[in-house]
């Protein structure tokens, strides 16, 4: 889903007035697409450890939390707002299962 948001913020016109529509600057589009495909990168790569995965869990959370924050701000509908949080709820499975995984990896 991040990898994905990001290539259609980079490429989607629809993007581009959605943000606009939330009344963010036309670059912070183009800097959120950078840092969610890194992130992607940072969680997918099993060479990457520690604190790089823990900074893209801590930056895909405030990305979530802001955007359900943005979306219903701007008064926008609930289909709007509830995927962000429907997003952490997942990224919470994910964040709890990686750790879940090292921990079995110590024993």
């Amino acid at each position: 889903m991040m990898l994905f948001s990001a290539y259609a913020y980079l490429t989607a016109d629809a993007m581009q007035a959605a943000f606009g529509h939330l009344g963010f600057p036309a670059y912070f589009r183009i800097e959120l697409a950078i840092a969610k495909a890194l992130g992607v990168v940072a969680l997918l790569t099993p060479a990457i450890k520690g604190r790089a995965k823990e900074w893209a869990y801590a930056g895909f959370f405030i990305v979530f939390v802001s955007a359900f924050i943005a979306h219903a701000a701007s008064g926008d509908g609930a289909g709007k707002w509830i995927a962000p949080l429907i997003m952490l709820g997942l990224l919470f499975a994910s964040y709890f299962s990686y750790h879940r995984l090292q921990a079995g990896k110590q024993s």
